[in-house]
């Protein structure tokens, strides 16, 4: 079996809609498929029935924005209650400071005589609920600014970069034991990736384990070097969590992430689903279950 477990579509910031995205993954020899939008469950609906229609496998997820001593962290949550009144609490939070934050976003760009308005960067935000700095991305690269998502981000929206603006995050800890409360099971999303590596230390994984129950990590992503996956797979082993790999597949969006890039295997997927039921079975939520035709 093939198995991704983590993807976007547009109703995030990934640029296929999410039949095309369905689509498109069957076409590329995916048994399973993860739809991971950002801090939204708004596709999950569509996601399953594409995937009925495809006869291809189908877990709802969400790729939840957290924060540790203000480095960007985050959290992919499998098969939770998106409606579990905590978790959608702190979710509807977060969408609100990423869309709030935009006005802040493109003036900071206006001061710097980059010409944005906000409109623009709502224009390519159609249809979803999760606004966030890759709309500002796709706005520079509508009106030539920049080439690409990866330039407006390497110019001026990464963390440290002139145009980046904060915004309302969970922390770790917390939206893992929302996540098992609300059934579904917690993954940490790239640990060693862009700026997380900087707090995710093999001690940081060990106590989210211990403290606050993650049940895993996501080793094989085009953010890790070879080194580094085989690190943060002894680190998993060592901890008897779940490894977990993906695309981090984003349409358009981000290059060099196609799906089924990375993968994973099959004992690790059923022993996230084995996780899902027991966390469904001591929860008061009433999460989704993964199609798996």
């Amino acid at each position: 079996m093939r198995i991704d477990l983590h993807t976007h579509s547009n109703r995030s910031d990934g640029t296929d809609p999410v039949d095309v995205l369905i689509a498109h993954a069957k076409r590329a020899g995916l048994d399973v498929i993860a739809l991971t939008d950002h801090d939204t469950a708004d596709g999950w609906a569509e996601g399953r029935r594409a995937a009925e229609e495809q006869s291809i496998g189908f877990v709802p997820g969400i790729e939840i924005s957290c924060k540790l001593t203000g480095i960007s962290v985050h959290l992919l949550g499998y098969l939770p209650d998106p409606a579990y009144p905590p978790l959608a609490a702190e979710l509807a939070l977060v969408r609100e400071g990423r869309t709030g934050r935009i006005p802040s976003i493109v003036a900071r760009l206006n001061g710097m005589g980059v010409a944005l308005t906000v409109d623009e960067v709502l224009a390519q935000a159609i249809g979803t609920p999760s606004i966030g700095r890759p709309h500002v991305a796709d706005a520079l690269v509508a009106n030539g600014t920049v080439a690409d998502r990866a330039e407006a981000f390497d110019r001026f929206l990464a963390d440290g970069r002139p145009g980046h603006v904060a915004h309302y995050a969970i922390e770790p800890g917390r939206a893992i034991e929302l996540v098992r409360a609300a059934g579904g099971v917690p993954v940490i999303a790239h640990p060693w990736g862009r700026s997380s590596y900087q707090v995710m230390t093999a001690e940081t994984i060990a106590r989210l384990v211990a403290d606050h129950g993650l049940a895993g990590i996501e080793v094989d992503h085009q953010d890790h070097s070879p080194e580094s996956r085989i690190a943060l797979r002894r680190i998993a082993d060592d901890l008897g969590i779940i490894r977990t790999g993906s695309s981090d597949h984003h349409g358009a969006g981000k290059i060099d992430h196609e799906l089924g890039v990375n993968t994973t295997a099959p004992e690790q997927f059923q022993a996230l689903l084995e996780v899902a039921k027991a966390n469904a079975a001591a929860s008061s939520a009433n999460g989704p279950e993964a199609y798996l035709p």
